[in-house]
């Protein structure tokens, strides 16, 4: 039984990626917070990204956009092309009894674990429940990349353990609003089997950082990815790394991430 004097250790899908992407990065990002220099383009990329959220909620809340949409000729543009192609989307039925709810925000613990999400959007009535998702980089991820994405997988996984729908009856959608030609929708629908192994795979991951979490209390580092792996010459600790090991690394010149696979942060 956790003790009342135990703070949870909060964990967002971005958490959970890195983690399994490569635990060392986990600890110098988050626990050292250690970061490298802004890339202009990359923060003028995630602050247009961050006003279309906004643009999308001050929308599902009744709230007036003009201001917004002749302020900016790119956020205009999308919110066209997004309602010529997702009418349905943007204009609900008043007298409906679905739910709907922007910046939806849930939580579950698991072990010392408090998981965090926030949907975008969440339109549930009395048999399912969709869970939206704005991007706003130009090119949509290989699906099944997206569908290992903790992002995926945690946000289906919540709203199945914190609500009464059946995980057949959960769906995630991801819109690309600057997608070639226009807007592009990725679906992923949820079931029991997919449910299991995210529980499975879960539980084990968060099992393995708090022994990281305590080897590094130790002052022991959590574990590193091998340098043979191409994703080491674009990591901006690539440096770091190869100072603490006799594996040479090969350091590109280009170690910030490639600005298309960059995630906008919701508000």
């Amino acid at each position: 039984m956790l003790s009342t004097s135990t703070q949870l250790f909060r964990l967002s899908q971005g958490h959970l990626n890195l983690l399994a992407a490569c635990p060392r990065k986990f600890q110098h990002t988050y626990l050292e917070q250690l970061t490298a220099p802004t890339d202009p383009q990359q923060e003028e990329y995630q602050t247009l990204g961050s006003r279309f959220h906004l643009l999308m909620q001050q929308q599902e809340m009744g709230l007036p956009i003009n201001s917004f949409l002749q302020a900016d000729t790119q956020l205009q543009t999308w919110m066209t092309d997004f309602a010529n192609v997702a009418p349905e989307i943007l204009t609900p039925d008043n007298d409906s009894q679905t739910f709907r709810d922007s910046e939806h925000y849930r939580t579950l613990q698991i072990q010392d674990y408090l998981l965090t999400v926030i949907y975008d959007l969440l339109i549930a009535d009395q048999e399912k429940a969709q869970i939206f998702d704005w991007k706003t980089y130009p090119q949509p991820p290989n699906k099944s990349y997206l569908a290992k994405n903790w992002q995926t997988r945690l946000y289906m996984y919540v709203l199945a353990e914190t609500s009464e729908y059946l995980p057949n009856n959960i769906s995630m959608n991801y819109w690309f609003v600057q997608a070639k030609d226009q807007p592009k929708n990725l679906q992923f629908k949820y079931d029991t089997r997919k449910h299991k192994q995210t529980e499975h795979d879960l539980n084990e991951l968060l099992s393995n950082l708090t022994n990281w979490l305590e080897q590094y209390h130790q002052k022991g580092p959590f574990p590193q990815e091998p340098a043979s792996k191409k994703s080491c010459e674009y990591c901006q600790y690539a440096v770091l790394c190869y100072s603490q090991t006799n594996n040479p690394v090969e350091i590109s010149s280009q170690i910030l991430p490639n600005i298309d696979n960059i995630q906008e942060v919701s508000l």
